[in-house]
């Protein structure tokens, strides 16, 4: 899969949560990973980050 990075620590990732595909967003706080929410589609991630500003993680 991969990581999306974004601006202010924000990460977005495709993870399996309670048996289904979710994306999970998180942001770096003093190198610690903080959970920002659970979201079911790219449309509720879109509500939380600008998608045009990620960028795919090597």
């Amino acid at each position: 899969m991969g990581i999306w990075q974004g601006p202010g620590g924000i990460e977005v990732e495709a993870v399996v949560f309670d048996d289904g595909p979710c994306l999970r967003v998180t942001r770096r706080i003093s190198g610690e990973r903080v959970l920002v929410a659970y979201c079911a589609d790219v449309r509720e991630v879109d509500k939380l980050v600008d998608l045009a500003e990620l960028v795919k993680t090597p």
